[in-house]
């Protein structure tokens, strides 16, 4: 389902020259198995008052949510199963919504209740599909038809993704905190 992910880390030694940090996968991969094992890899992030140098640290283990502030930003892998094969296996929502609170903070709460998969956070995402396909689903259920390559700039909005084909999507994202008007 996955293809072995490999970061690349630059930063500065104690002299200031530019140094290889680390090469390597990622450290906080999340598998939800309430929602068919779709996977989030968080590849990078940043909160409000980082500084880009040195940049050694790998800030993702201690992110206490998958959604960043304003001013933050969180560069995430996600892998998305068919949609199909979750709705066969009957998901318990509440059991669904408990694992993702404990797996993806920030994420969960954007989540609504009633409505699987819909949620808002106050971001703006630059979304890629690498590979596989997507449904982006707005409010009414308007939807765009997503393929590789691909690019949705996500400005804030209420939306869900929608795996309607029978293979894995693979989407990377960056999002960028931003306070709503």
């Amino acid at each position: 389902m996955r293809k072995k992910i490999r970061r690349v880390v630059t930063g500065h030694d104690r002299s200031g020259k530019s140094v290889f940090v680390s090469d390597g996968a990622p450290r906080r991969t999340v598998t939800l198995k309430g929602l068919n094992g779709a996977s989030i890899t968080a590849v990078w992030a940043t909160d409000h008052g980082m500084t880009a140098l040195p940049g050694c640290d790998d800030p993702t283990p201690a992110m206490t949510t998958f959604v960043p502030g304003h001013g933050g930003t969180r560069f995430h892998i996600t892998v998305f199963p068919p949609d199909r094969k979750a709705r066969t296996r009957g998901p318990n929502p509440a059991a669904v919504a408990a694992e993702m609170r404990a797996k993806v903070p920030g994420l969960a709460e954007s989540m609504e209740p009633d409505n699987p998969g819909m949620h808002t956070t106050d971001t703006v995402d630059y979304d890629i599909i690498m590979s596989g396909e997507l449904w982006l689903e707005l409010d009414d259920g308007e939807e765009v038809h997503l393929k590789p390559g691909d690019i949705v700039v996500q400005n804030g909005t209420r939306h869900a993704w929608r795996n309607k084909r029978k293979t894995p999507c693979v989407m990377y994202s960056v999002m960028a905190g931003a306070p709503r008007r």
